[in-house]
């Protein structure tokens, strides 16, 4: 009897993998995944028959998992979490009687948000600005009600050469519920070999420093930068030890 492990592999280095994750790895005797991913993770699967497609290959490489489950002990991989953008989902909605488990990770704004300070610390979501499965008016939708919400929101895929000017219309979206002083973070490699960030306000926002490897985010109306920090408070009462 097989089983299906969905994998997420955290943000690009086996350092920032869960025990949980490296130990369903090893203990996996077919490790499958799109080819950038195997090599963030080729110390851990030397050893075992691998099956990898290229980019838009996710439907090949779900298909081919749930069949060599039935017999084998698989691990399908995606960066992130698995259930965020990742394979999760696609597997579930393919699986008829295969025995799936679903092993989490850590996710692009979380690993982004640890690199700049603490701008998830209250309400937030992520939002990906590639439009290859949701129509753009869709995404600005969401972008608006996210705003006037007032959430932090963490941009996914928010440049790319095809869509240049998604990201700075979504930011213009924002500008009518933020303020000038608003922190808006770009993190680049987060927590990976190139990791680059910079923190921006609103104000003085450069899209031209965002690419596809960038994760984007945006404070909400109480964010702010303390000491080059960016910080969203969760409300905590305390007395500074300053007073």
């Amino acid at each position: 009897m097989g089983k299906l492990y969905v994998v997420g592999i955290g943000p690009g280095s086996v350092e920032n993998m869960t025990v949980r994750a490296v130990e369903t790895i090893k203990k996996s005797d077919i490790v499958i995944g799109y080819t950038k991913y195997l090599d963030i993770i080729s110390s851990l699967i030397e050893n075992k028959k691998v099956f990898s497609t290229g980019m838009r290959g996710e439907v090949e490489r779900c298909r081919q998992a749930l069949e060599l489950s039935r017999d084998n002990v698989v691990s399908i991989v995606s960066t992130g979490d698995s259930g965020i953008y990742g394979m999760a989902g696609l597997i579930l909605e393919m699986r008829k009687d295969e025995d799936v488990e679903i092993i989490p990770g850590i996710t692009a704004s979380s690993a982004a948000g640890s690199v700049v300070g603490a701008p998830l610390m209250h309400d937030n979501c992520n939002i990906s600005l590639s439009d290859l499965m949701t129509p753009y008016e869709l995404i600005k939708k969401r972008v608006e009600l996210a705003a006037s919400g007032d959430f932090v929101i963490s941009f996914y895929n928010p440049k790319s050469h095809g869509r240049p000017h998604y990201l700075k219309e979504c930011m213009d979206i924002i500008r009518k519920y933020r303020a000038d002083s608003t922190p808006v973070a770009v993190v680049k490699n987060a927590l990976r070999e190139g990791q680059k960030y910079e923190i921006f306000t609103m104000d003085s926002f450069e899209d031209d420093k965002v690419d596809m490897m960038s994760i984007v985010i945006v404070g909400n109306s109480n964010s702010y930068l303390k000491e080059g920090e960016f910080i969203t408070p969760r409300g905590y009462k305390f007395t500074s030890s300053n007073n």
